[in-house]
Formats: structure tokens, C-alpha cells, sequence
């Protein structure tokens, strides 16, 4: 049997034909999507309990993905998110578990479970690492974001937050947190991390996701209302905070599951539980590139670093509730054209407020 990626021949999970769906993706629901700085190497987080990995090969448009490594969670509990090291050496994890974990790529852990370098009293529901210290960041349902150095158990720092963490993003030294309650919270982590600023969510409902600027000048948050808040921390000449709707057809409206922004163009692509993948500019305010639906949700979704791959899951994220469960588990890699993210001159389709 083949071990590597082949395209879905019209499978109406995949945004094209042509794009590579992933083997063994797991058995249950996918949480997160995150690619390694420094090579095509893929993992993703599942409710089953497994952290999976796998090799990702793209050349003259083709694309093969080859598992690598399979650890799992203490008792399987469930994975909530993931994160790599600034060296891609090192996965961290966190999960119901209420631990975050570290794998090191390549060496299989005892029990096959990742070496625990922290806990929270409630499951961990975002982790992400902080290139300057390197230090890992957890955000958990116990209203506490935590900093670990991974040589030692006990944290280095703890911030009380107003209500329980619902996603958190890091780039170089900037940290947003989104919470219950439409919080968000964000922090300058440039040598001892201190709190920036926070607000009340631009959205009026409930944060589903956030995600930094690639220039840290701030960053976008989703929401289950169908829009997205673009909102500056600091002052950009000729640019100002905006929110605009998406992912709503007629007068349906879904849940924004995932922001992941482009490294090179800072455009960015937000998926949701319509089974929708859009391209977006927000500088210049419009929608780059439209894909057609899907058949089953999509709950996340990121590019790689070179931003040619951009993979994305297909999996049920609960959003119809438990009577209208969409079966199945899968993962693609869409090979990204650089006419689809990258900023155009004229305005196309724009944003609707």
C-alpha cells in the first residue's frame, strides 16, 4: 500500500482536483494544522489523541505526503493544539490532558506519549512558542496563560485572564490571546513578557479564532457570527481597524474556524463551517480568490513557510451539534498559485461590512 499523498479525483472535500489528500489523518475531528519553519514537514492535532507528522514533498506541482511519526496524549485525551519550535525540532502540545507536552522529532517518547513540560488545572487550549526567549506559551480553560522553559516544571511566568482562553497566536514578540467573553488580550514578550493591551472584541459574538499580522503591527480575529476584525495595535499610516463579513450565504451565517495569514505577501485565507476557503487582502480590502464549498467543514487551516503549500483539514467541528455529525477525517495540501494570495492592483470583489 502506498504511503503517500495522491489526488482525490474529484473528492468533494478538496477545494481542486489536483490537490494532495494526506494519508492517515486519524480517526476523529482535526483541531490543528501546523507546518515546521524550516522544512515541509506537516503536523496535525486530533481529537483522538494522536499528534501525527508527515514529510511533504512538492516538486513541478506535484505533491507527496509521507507519514513520518505518530505520539499520542496521555490516555488519548483529546489534542487541542500544536506549535513548532523556532528550529522545527520540537512539537509542542497541549490538550484535555490539561499538559502540555513536548516531542522531540525523530525519537520515539516512552509509552509513546511526548514528555510533559507543564500543566494548567483545566484542558490547554492554545500553545505557541516564543523565538526570542524560547519559551513556550500555554492558554488554558482555567483562565491562565502560562511560560515555560522547557528544562523545568514549574512556570516562569502566569497571567490571570478575565475568562477561559479560546485561541491564542504568537509572532516574534507579539502574543494575542482571544477569551470567553470577547476579551483580547495582547502582549509584548520582547525580553520579560508584559501585558500591551487589551479590549473588547471589534465582533460582536463570540471569538472563534486570532491571528498575528506577519509584521506584528496587529493582528485579525474570527468569530462564530461570520466576520472577521482586522484591528492595528499601532498606528499605520493610511490604515485603520475594519471588521467585514464572511463565510454566510443568504441568510446562513458560520463560524470563521481559522485565520492563517501568508508569509511572504501578508494576505491571508480564512476557512469555515461552510466548507469555504477564501483568500483575502486586507490592505486594499478585498477577496483575492473564492474557492467553491466543500461538503464537510473546515476547522483549520495553515501555510507552510516558503506560503507555495497551504494545508487545510476536512473534518466535522460540532457546529450543527451532535444530530447532524458530518462522518469522515481528512487533510489536504492545496498547491497555493501566486496569483491567488498575492496582492492585486485593482480592486476586485470587496469586503462586505
Amino acid at each position: 500500500m502506498s504511503t503517500f499523498g495522491a489526488p482525490p479525483a474529484g473528492n468533494p472535500n478538496a477545494l481542486t482536483p489536483s490537490d494532495c489528500c494526506v494519508p492517515q489523518p486519524g480517526n476523529d475531528g482535526i483541531s490543528c494544522l501546523k507546518w515546521s519553519p524550516t522544512a515541509n514537514i506537516l503536523v496535525s492535532g486530533n481529537w483522538d489523541g494522536g499528534l501525527r507528522c508527515w514529510q511533504v514533498q512538492e516538486q513541478g506541482g506535484q505533491i507527496q505526503a509521507m507519514p513520518a511519526a505518530q505520539v499520542n496524549h496521555q490516555n488519548n485525551a483529546p489534542v487541542l493544539s500544536a506549535c513548532f519550535s523556532a528550529d522545527g525540532t520540537k512539537v509542542f502540545s497541549g490538550g484535555c490532558d490539561k499538559a502540555v507536552r513536548m516531542y522531540q522529532l525523530g525519537q520515539a517518547p516512552p509509552n509513546n506519549v511526548p514528555n510533559q513540560i507543564g500543566a494548567h488545572d483545566q484542558p490547554v487550549k492554545g500553545v505557541g512558542y516564543i523565538r526570542s526567549s524560547n519559551l513556550v506559551v500555554s492558554g488554558g480553560w482555567d483562565s491562565k496563560l502560562k511560560f515555560w522553559d522547557q528544562r523545568q516544571q514549574q512556570p516562569v511566568g502566569v497571567f490571570d485572564l478575565p475568562e477561559r482562553v479560546y485561541d491564542l497566536d504568537v509572532h516574534e514578540n507579539l502574543l494575542v490571546v482571544a477569551t470567553a467573553g470577547r476579551h483580547i488580550i495582547a502582549y509584548d514578550c520582547s525580553g520579560q513578557p508584559r501585558e500591551h493591551s487589551r479590549r473588547e472584541s471589534p465582533l460582536k459574538y463570540q471569538s472563534r479564532c486570532i491571528s498575528c499580522f506577519p509584521d506584528s503591527t496587529g493582528f485579525a480575529v474570527g468569530s462564530i457570527e461570520g466576520r472577521v476584525g482586522i484591528h492595528y495595535l499601532q498606528k499605520v499610516a493610511g490604515k485603520e481597524s475594519f471588521a467585514f463579513k464572511c463565510h454566510r450565504q443568504d441568510s446562513s451565517v458560520y463560524s470563521v474556524n481559522g485565520i492563517a495569514f501568508h508569509p511572504g505577501h501578508g494576505t491571508f485565507a480564512t476557512v469555515g463551517s461552510d466548507g469555504v476557503v477564501n483568500f483575502w487582502d486586507k490592505d486594499n480590502k478585498q477577496r483575492l480568490k473564492g474557492f467553491n464549498a466543500t461538503q464537510r467543514t473546515i476547522p483549520c487551516a495553515a501555510f507552510n513557510a516558503q506560503g507555495n503549500l497551504f494545508a487545510y483539514a476536512s473534518s466535522y467541528d460540532w457546529s450543527k451539534g451532535s444530530t447532524n455529525v458530518q462522518p469522515g477525517n481528512e487533510i489536504f495540501i492545496h498547491n497555493v498559485q501566486d496569483d491567488e494570495i498575492r496582492q492585486k492592483n485593482k480592486k476586485a470583489a470587496g469586503y462586505k461590512r
